[in-house]
């Protein structure tokens, strides 16, 4: 019992120095209950088994500058996956979530669950061996996915709207440990995204977050004291069922009438675009047969500043901006973290949505969240991959 309990704190001093980045041994004192004799051991423990490394001298107080403490990055290695509609990336980091070597993938009707796989393991293959690295030295894959999941079997269920209609019931987990070997962990992209973010904002003691993603659904997640919010069930994308016009209709036949995904999506602005473009509405895009123009053609017309287009834009980021309210309202977060291709297909959908949302919180400008479209924006879902592999590591 002893033994265990002394191995629990270390691994909790470990992650301390971990989430810190650097610290002294009196900073560490602050935060745990032990002896300054005890905390001499464990750090010594840790320096011996190259956990951990001397990274300098802090600032003096008055007497001998403190040695300050990292965790060695080169102690063992992660490897992250982003699964997306749109596109596919694979990374590889060290235990400082340095991105070491990164790979995109264009999703199309190709890559099928078994090629994309393949390609992963691969690259992962390759990219250990361009920078040395022993496959026992990899403490494993995380893997952010499109929902809906069933994590604990790490299987991708029914997600919609991929190039390829292959993905449906895709055991990730076992497929890529199948050919890997390591440890594989599987969660939703926007619980990945959510927590790598979280770690860049680290330094600004926010516990309290809610992240969106809008793209072609929309996916959400939700931080509380800290914690990922978990329900009973891969909810990442039921926050696009939310009903935000009663009888209005419904996308593409699908989900709730008058839903968020309805008004905000990409297949929904496509949809709008199409409908407008067929009953005569002038645009940069009149040329184009209505049926042909798609999401990169409406971004570039937005930015020659297409009147119709824009219209359309604004109207999609208002509605956007309701659902953000709502959501607010609900969960009170400190950090609102705004992602996905809609949100960044130019500055005026994102301030958009930000003023509409400002206008319907509940106690504004006395509750005022920060807004930010993150610190990792496309990297946020492959780092939080890997992160769930460092958090989770047992020793």
């Amino acid at each position: 019992m002893l033994k265990h309990s002394h191995f629990s704190i270390q691994k909790q001093i470990y992650e301390r120095i971990a989430y810190l980045g650097t610290v002294s041994k009196a900073e560490l004192l602050e935060f745990f209950s032990i002896t300054s004799s005890s905390m001499t051991r464990i750090l010594e423990d840790l320096l011996s088994q190259k956990l951990i490394m001397v990274s300098g001298l802090g600032t003096s107080t008055g007497g001998r500058k403190p040695i300050l403490f990292q965790t060695n990055p080169d102690y063992g290695y992660l490897i992250g996956l982003d699964i997306s509609r749109l596109s596919s990336s694979l990374g590889l980091f060290d235990l400082h979530l340095k991105p070491l070597s990164t790979v995109r993938w264009e999703m199309d009707r190709s890559l099928t669950p078994e090629r994309l796989l393949e390609l992963v393991a691969d690259a992962a293959r390759q990219m250990l061996a361009d920078h040395h690295i022993a496959h026992e030295q990899v403490l494993g894959m995380g893997v952010g996915a499109v929902g809906p999941l069933d994590p604990a079997q790490g299987m991708m269920l029914q997600p919609e709207y991929f190039p390829s209609e292959a993905w449906n019931q895709v055991p990730v987990s076992r497929l890529l440990q199948e050919k890997l070997h390591f440890p594989v962990q599987l969660d939703n992209g926007a619980n990945t995204a959510l927590l790598a973010e979280y770690w860049a904002l680290r330094n600004e003691a926010c516990k309290n977050m809610l992240y969106v993603h809008s793209g072609v659904n929309i996916r959400s997640a939700i931080m509380t004291g800290g914690q990922i919010l978990r329900g009973a069930a891969d909810t990442e994308g039921a926050v696009g069922q939310m009903i935000i016009q009663t009888g209005g209709q419904r996308l593409r036949g699908k989900g709730n009438y008058g839903s968020l995904e309805t008004y905000v999506s990409i297949p929904s602005l496509e949809e709008r675009a199409q409908s407008q473009l067929k009953i005569g509405r002038e645009s940069l895009l009149s040329a184009v047969p209505p049926e042909r123009v798609t999401f990169p053609a409406l971004v570039q017309a937005l930015e020659e500043n297409d009147p119709l287009v824009k219209e359309l834009f604004i109207e999609t980021a208002t509605y956007l901006g309701v659902g953000l309210a709502n959501m607010i309202n609900t969960v009170h977060p400190e950090y609102v973290i705004l992602g996905g291709a809609l949100m960044n297909a130019n500055p005026l959908v994102y301030d958009t949505a930000i003023q509409v949302a400002r206008k319907n919180i509940y106690t504004y400008p006395r509750y005022n969240p920060v807004f930010s479209p993150g610190i990792l924006r496309e990297e946020a879902v492959l780092t939080g991959a890997a992160l769930q592999i460092l958090q989770g590591w047992e020793w």
